[in-house]
């Protein structure tokens, strides 16, 4: 099957359980106060439903607009805006009719459970797959350093072993830490065998994210083929699994990050590629003038990378990685570490869409897409659905009225000074709230559109 339709069900069927499960948020606290629940629905029913039951008082359904989902209770401003219901006498079931303190337990449902389940997730994909991780020991070659920071002292093939001191399990998470935590230093192995502790300037997460530098630390890794995929120019142009790249374009490639910088920087022309195949070419001698020389069991191929800048290929790791499993217990408490670092790195960076390059970078369902695999895979399905969820809670839980967060907001008001907010003013302040929740949607997707036709 095409990866976009197997990214697109996974997508689906993401937002399907976390929809569901955060109107049950709202729904099941607004059941136990006694609050009618007049319509549960899936996706958004504009005009009319796929499908729809009456159950009780609740009309039960599935809208035709995937852009989320709903509850509407009685008595309640939202999105449905429905000033005539709103104009009647408040009625003892009615949303309006109950204590501040029941209102809030229902809007803070819904971002409650998306954090549950969240935690609760990590913690089923830890107890299952256990967690991978990279030692240096299990990096032979150690890391591609880029520029920027080898001016602060890291050369290419070091090895990380410590972080602010503390050993660093995950050698991958370099970049993660420097991007997004507060990193003071590091201590490298370099590959002469000295140990060094390098410094780390202040706000180095705003250096590189300006200058677009978000893998400063980039395995070294041999440019030998893992697999290429099916139509893909380097298929069409005979490339094969187990294929070692050897130039590009009269350009020696040692390593991997090096192959897609020649790829990166072709601007779409094409690539003249040397590649030796079945393990004949074992060196590259030297001639009478010190020059390398190519020779033994060595082919040469013409690829132009598509409209995306690529070929089609993937890398065979020569990195070790090793799997952690957990207990019942343990999965608990590892589970819950990773989702309050899930939720604490996303806030972390939430600061930079407020940045002319960061809003560029918003993304819609295209981007939300794109964090799915191309194949389906169970493990990193879930991990990307708990990490989807807790975006979710995050963002449904910001002072912006028509979500979650405004409500509370008003309820907070309320509890404290004692005073409900104008109904007018609150349908006002509704009103704005989806202007503006459309307008984010219409922007975020719109880059995703951008991005797919031009870059």
């Amino acid at each position: 099957m095409d990866p976009f339709f197997i990214k697109a069900l996974q997508l689906i069927l993401s937002l399907s359980i976390l929809i569901v499960l955060h109107e049950l948020g709202h729904f099941i606290p607004a059941k136990l106060f006694k609050t009618r629940v007049e319509k549960f629905f899936l996706f958004f029913d504009v005009k009319f439903a796929l499908f729809k039951k009456k159950i009780g008082s609740t009309v039960y359904g599935i809208g035709w607009l995937p852009l989320g989902g709903y509850v509407k209770i009685a008595g309640m401003i939202d999105e449905s805006m429905d000033r005539e219901q709103m104009a009647k006498p408040p009625q003892p079931w009615e949303f309006r009719s109950k204590p501040a303190w029941q209102r809030l337990i229902i809007m803070v449902g819904g971002v409650t459970v998306n954090i549950i389940l969240g935690f609760l997730i990590y913690m089923m994909v830890l107890f299952v797959w256990g967690s991978p991780y990279i030692t240096p020991e299990d990096m032979p070659n150690g890391f591609a350093v880029d520029d920027t920071f080898k001016e602060m002292g890291f050369r290419d093939g070091d090895r990380v072993l410590e972080v602010n001191g503390d050993d660093l399990k995950n050698s991958i998470d370099i970049n993660k830490y420097l991007f997004l935590r507060d990193v003071e230093s590091i201590t490298v192995l370099h590959q002469d065998g000295q140990t060094e502790t390098i410094s780390i300037p202040e706000e180095i997460g705003s250096t590189m994210f300006e200058q677009g530098v978000l893998q400063p630390f980039v395995p070294m890794e041999a440019p030998v083929l893992d697999s290429v995929v099916a139509g893909s120019p380097a298929e069409k142009a005979g490339l094969k699994k187990g294929d070692r790249i050897i130039s590009v374009n009269d350009v020696e490639i040692g390593f991997w990050h090096e192959l897609t910088r020649e790829i990166g920087e072709s601007q779409d022309k094409p690539l003249e590629i040397v590649f030796r195949r079945d393990g004949k070419f074992e060196s590259m001698e030297l001639d009478q003038e010190g020059e390398r020389v190519l020779a033994g069991g060595l082919r040469t191929i013409s690829v132009t990378p598509n409209e995306e800048g690529n070929i089609g290929i993937s890398k065979a790791s020569s990195i070790n990685i090793r799997k952690e499993t957990y207990s019942l217990g343990e999965s608990v408490s590892k589970g819950f570490d990773l989702a309050y670092w899930t939720l604490h790195d996303y806030v972390a960076q939430f600061k930079y869409v407020f940045t002319k390059k960061g809003a560029t970078q918003v993304g819609g369902f295209g981007a939300i897409g794109g964090l799915f695999p191309d194949a389906w895979n169970w493990q990193a399905f879930w991990m990307t659905t708990a990490f989807i969820s807790i975006i979710l809670a995050f963002m449904n839980i910001l002072p912006i009225p028509a979500l979650d967060g405004g409500h509370v907001m008003f309820l907070l008001y309320e509890m404290i000074s004692g005073r409900k907010p104008n109904e007018k003013f609150m349908e006002y302040a509704q009103l704005v709230g989806f202007i503006i929740l459309i307008a984010l949607v219409l922007f975020a997707n719109g880059n995703d559109i951008y991005r797919w036709l031009f870059e």
